[in-house]
């Protein structure tokens, strides 16, 4: 048991917490103390020690006490130096409260100034859809780690739609055929038809539209545009 939770901890030897990356840190730490059933310790505050009370009612006191410790010396040795410095006289509890404040409120300020950054971006005509695409795909994962992820089709959608007006016939194209692409096949796609757009013009991405719509059109007759009447057609008097 000992070395499975050795294995775990290194979980939070291998990315310390530094100040911006507090939600993956937190996570990891969830996920120790859920092993060593310790994760109590920083969800309850510590209670007075009884005093008139029964021996079971102080040995769990002595407990919770015991477990606070050792978490408390697992997340200080587990911060950088300047946050060691700031919660060294803290235990875990109040640690965890005091962290909360701080980095859930600039990860709500930084998730805001990028879903604001996202949505304003836009391709401006004649620049490269592939860098284009893979700065909205970096927003987008950053949003993911601070813990507000996007569902694919409104990633998909976003993007789309911060395209330049070159590529209104690919998106018709693209919804009309109601086209399920993860976003690294999106960024495929659109590279494919960006390069068809310099070869062939807008056509191009038309043509593919009108190929994989439902019927085929009707053939125009030759001459005035009029058929021929036949059989006994012919014989009946107009009107």
């Amino acid at each position: 048991m000992a070395n499975n939770n050795l294995s775990l901890r290194l979980l939070l030897e291998m990315e310390k917490l530094n100040g911006i990356n507090f939600l993956d840190w937190f996570r990891n730490l969830r996920i120790v103390l859920k092993h060593e059933r310790k994760e109590y310790v920083i969800e309850e505050p510590v209670l007075d020690e009884p005093t008139n009370a029964s021996r079971t009612d102080k040995d769990k006191f002595k407990k919770h006490m015991d477990d606070m410790l050792d978490v408390s010396c697992l997340m200080l040795a587990t911060m950088s130096p300047e946050l060691q410095k700031q919660h060294e006289d803290m235990n875990a509890y109040d640690m965890i409260q005091n962290l909360k404040e701080i980095y859930e409120g600039q990860a709500r300020k930084q998730s805001y100034e990028t879903s604001k950054a996202l949505f304003q971006c836009k391709m401006s005509e004649g620049s490269p859809v592939g860098a284009h695409v893979i700065k909205m795909m970096g927003y987008i994962q950053t949003l993911e780690k601070l813990g507000f992820p996007l569902k694919d089709e409104l990633a998909t959608d976003v993007i789309l739609q911060s395209l330049s007006d070159s590529f209104k016939p690919f998106i018709l194209n693209f919804n009309m055929n109601e086209i399920n692409k993860t976003l690294p096949q999106l960024l495929g796609m659109l590279r494919t038809a960006e390069s068809d757009l310099k070869k062939n013009g807008s056509k191009s991405i038309l043509i593919v539209h009108e190929a994989k719509g439902k019927g085929k059109k009707k053939a125009k007759s030759k001459g005035n545009g009029k058929s021929k009447p036949k059989g006994n057609d012919a014989l009946k008097p107009e009107g």
